[in-house]
């Protein structure tokens, strides 16, 4: 994915981090495998997933560069195909994941197996497709950037080299840089798992009690005279209907399980890989407001406590180590702000937007907008690297706030990035030729038995659905977003918030 033009600011201990984590990860794909365990279980713990128990083995990782995030001038006419390849691009790292994670006893008695057996054919199978993509935009007269052929290779890493360590909170909505917490090892020697139910993660690092964390949260910016205060709600659901799939249409359309991890779907109901701007108009919806035929989609939360799903032996499943309970949020609050500092404009008809990064891991913290928090402690504490481990009696809560900033011209871009952006943390301002729209945000509340953490272990986590090799980090969560209205309802969110109402 590519990076918006204009960056949250940071605090400065979160940039130092972040930028010391981004010299050692660069950008790209991240497999993790074990080498050399000397991390095990206790004896007397039968394998049902329910305890991950923190690094302490030696771990390699083969770090593949992110191509479509390099990709920002695409011809319309290719796009089509270009998205296909690069859905050839994950499905490519998710097989020499797999790959790497059943072949642990092959690692440890040949120091050049994943060299030789994994990352050499995984580099031939890279630069074939990136040469499919080069061919599909000059096919239609488009240019081709022939640098991305250098992103066909991939490298092997330690531990050492990716874990940067340290913990990064934040109030604000942006972070830039990269950082990396480790985990998802597996037992090479005995071939058992301990990270995760999955063996990929979440580990005992990827929780922090939130009562020991310090406030963190930044002021909103100084609402100026031409400020739009009002707000507009939508109510759609909750998806108890439990509406899922693992397809993701906006980065991958026409590819059968191109997110490669589940999504609920609130407001449209007719959403999935093959979906069209047509069909969105048929789809109907699961908002009391007939005419928001929006689409609302976000990565499930499971519980890791051995418990299996309906999708454990399906792609983007337990497959792909997306294991353990879906849980249902308890609630589901959908809200359209405004701006700070001017009017707004109506939302273009099928405008799409993805907020956040699914492969942070992978891409560092440039692109992430992970704000994870407790009923109680919102106004306080924002996580963004981390899972809050909640008070009895408190509710985990995923906020997002989507970018609010639109060039005026384009429903989507190349890299589904560069025809929206944030505005400027501290004025509200958007960048130059982008135009103020209402900010789409959103809210979801879980009820989720505080997860405990001893020796190194977390008994019970939970964690956001994601591509397996991201490792279930916090920071990957992300939320998307494509907008269909009838019945002039755009233009009635536009003047709600500009005229200071607060409407539904």
């Amino acid at each position: 994915m590519g990076r918006n033009t204009r960056k949250r600011r940071t605090p400065l201990a979160t940039k130092a981090i972040a930028a010391s984590a981004a010299l050692a990860l660069g950008g790209g794909g991240l497999i993790w495998a074990n080498f050399y365990a000397s991390a095990h279980e206790s004896n007397n713990q039968s394998w049902g997933g329910n305890q991950t128990k923190a690094a302490t083995a030696q771990v390699a990782t083969i770090s593949c560069p992110d191509v479509g995030q390099k990709l920002t001038n695409v011809p319309n006419q290719a796009r089509q195909g270009v998205a296909m390849e690069l859905a050839n691009l994950d499905k490519q790292i998710t097989e020499a994941y797999s790959r790497l994670a059943s072949t642990r006893q092959s690692q440890t008695n040949d120091p050049s197996f994943v060299q030789n057996a994994i990352v050499g054919p995984l580099k031939e199978k890279r630069a074939a497709t990136i040469d499919r993509i080069r061919i599909d935009i000059q096919r239609v007269g488009g240019s081709f950037d022939n640098s991305l052929k250098q992103l066909a290779a991939c490298t092997t890493q330690t531990a050492n080299q990716t874990n940067a360590g340290g913990q990064q909170q934040n109030g604000g909505q942006q972070q830039n840089g990269g950082q990396q917490q480790n985990g998802g090892q597996q037992q090479g020697n005995a071939g058992q798992n301990i990270g995760g139910q999955a063996g990929n993660g979440p580990v005992a690092a990827d929780f922090v009690d939130i009562t020991k964390v310090a406030p963190n949260v930044q002021g909103k910016p100084r609402l100026t005279g031409n400020a739009s205060t009002g707000t507009f709600s939508t109510r759609c659901g909750v998806n108890a209907n439990k509406n899922f799939n693992t397809d993701n249409v906006i980065v991958a359309p026409g590819v059968t399980n191109g997110a490669h991890h589940l999504h609920d779907y609130v407001g449209n109901q007719k959403v999935n890989a093959f979906s069209s701007n047509q069909t969105f108009l048929q789809g109907g919806t699961s908002c009391q407001n007939r005419n928001d035929l929006s689409s609302y989609y976000w990565p499930v939360v499971r519980i890791q406590d051995g418990t299996q799903d309906f999708d454990q032996n399906k792609d983007g499943g337990g497959k792909e180590g997306n294991v353990g309970k879906i849980l249902t949020p308890t609630s589901a609050q959908i809200k359209y702000v405004g701006s700070a500092a001017s009017k707004v404009v109506a939302m273009p008809q099928f405008l799409r937007i993805i907020t956040g990064d699914a492969k942070t891991t992978t891409n560092g913290l440039a692109n992430a907008n992970a704000h994870w928090s407790c009923t109680g402690f919102e106004n306080k504490v924002q996580l963004t690297t981390q899972y809050p481990i909640c008070p009895q009696g408190s509710k985990v809560v995923r906020t997002f706030a989507f970018q609010s900033c639109w060039d005026g011209q384009n429903i989507d871009s190349a890299n589904h990035r560069t025809h929206v952006a944030f505005a400027d943390a501290a004025s509200g301002v958007c960048p130059p030729g982008f135009k103020a729209i209402p900010q789409l945000t959103m809210r979801l509340t879980y009820n989720i038995n505080p997860p405990t953490v001893q020796n190194g272990q977390v008994k019970n986590a939970y964690a956001v659905d994601g591509f397996p090799e991201q490792l279930h980090k916090a920071a990957t969560d992300h939320d998307d977003f494509i907008s269909v209205t009838t019945g002039g309802l755009a233009n009635k969110i536009a003047n709600c918030v500009n005229r200071g109402q607060q409407c539904q």
